[in-house]
Order: structure tokens, then sequence, then C-alpha cells
């Protein structure tokens, strides 16, 4: 079984932009790469600003049978803050394909979640171990259009449900949220590699 790590969190897109030459896509691809870190580090505050996200983002997000629909910061921002309070922001793609276009982002991704025993329990999964450690994979496709500036839309999210699997993990591959945001820590902050590139 492959396990998430979380610094591949960029290592597809960054394929990807490493062969792109049109300025707006880079900047788009920027854009996500510096999200996702963000999101997965906890720090979802820096995502909602008016340079990275439009205040009116609207989100569509379908996972495990259920449907959340959020518009603007006021929502989208508590939704955040939750999973962070819960706990539930170490996941990322194990393999993932990515394309870029003008109007923004398409992906599939295999995507790993950590969690704890009694995480795994709470999402449903009742015969974990309280003193285990999982990952929850599924796959997700997902899309993000932008506006003419490079910043986000929103995201709409798709899970395949028939595809989770809750799998057992060592605890040395377990990677808690304090560790997701130390191991992301430089790379977010390596600001010259997310200049716009429409500058």
């Amino acid at each position: 079984m492959a396990v998430f790590s979380v610094r591949d969190i960029v290592k597809e897109p960054g394929k990807l932009l490493a062969a792109t030459r049109d300025p707006r896509q880079r900047t788009i691809l920027k854009n996500f790469m510096r999200h996702g870190m963000l999101e997965v580090a906890g720090r979802w505050q820096e995502i909602l600003t008016p340079e990275m996200t439009a205040p009116d983002a609207h989100y569509r997000i379908y996972e495990n049978g259920q449907q959340v629909v959020l518009d603007g910061f006021d929502q989208v921002g508590p939704f955040y803050a939750q999973l962070v309070a819960d706990g539930l922001n170490v996941f990322g793609p194990i393999e993932e394909t990515v394309l870029v276009s003008d109007w923004g982002l398409s992906l599939e991704s295999l995507m790993g979640n950590h969690l704890t025993g009694p995480q795994a329990i709470a999402l449903g999964y009742p015969d974990a171990d309280p003193a285990g450690f999982y990952q929850l994979t599924r796959y997700i496709a997902s899309f993000w259009p932008y506006t003419k500036d490079c910043r986000l839309i929103g995201e709409h999210i798709y899970e395949n449900t028939g595809s989770r699997i809750l799998e057992r993990i060592d605890e040395a591959d377990f990677v808690s949220p304090p560790t997701a945001r130390a191991q992301l820590a430089d790379l977010i902050e390596d600001a010259a590699d997310w200049r716009s590139d429409l500058d």
C-alpha cells in the first residue's frame, strides 16, 4: 500500500508547472499548489485572502454520500476551521492527474487521509482500533475555476464513495497536523517561487 507523503501535494502540479509556459496557466498552478499546502498545514486563513481567492467563492463538495455547498468567506472559513479543529486536514494525493487550461484546473486524484483510530471511528469505521493509525483512500475528481486575474472562484469536489478503503498504517508513517505544518513550512515560505507570472 502506498502511503500519502505530505510534500507530494505539489509533486504532479509541480511537474506540470515545469512544462507550462503560458503565464496565466502558470499562475493558476502556483495558486493551486500554495492553496493545497496551506490547507494541509492548517493555515487556511491565508487561503481566504483577496489575493488568492475571490470573496464570493462557491464550493460544492460531494463526499461520503453528503453534499456541502458553501458561498463566500463567511461560509468557507468555518468549514476550514472545523476541519483543522477536528484534526482532519492531513490529506493529499497518492496518485494524481492534473490538467490546466485558461479557465482553471481539473484533477483526478487517489487521495490519502491520515487518521487516528478515534478519528476513523468518528468517520464511521467502528471496528478501528482506538490506539491505531490509519489511511483512508478514495478517488476524487475535482474542478477548480479561476478569475481573469487568477484567483480561485471555488472548488467542485466529487468523491467516488465506492472506492473508499480504510487501512491501518505504521505509526512511523502517520503524519499528525503539527508534523504536516512543519514539513510544509519551507515550501510555503519560499515566496519567490509563488509570484504571479502575470506581473
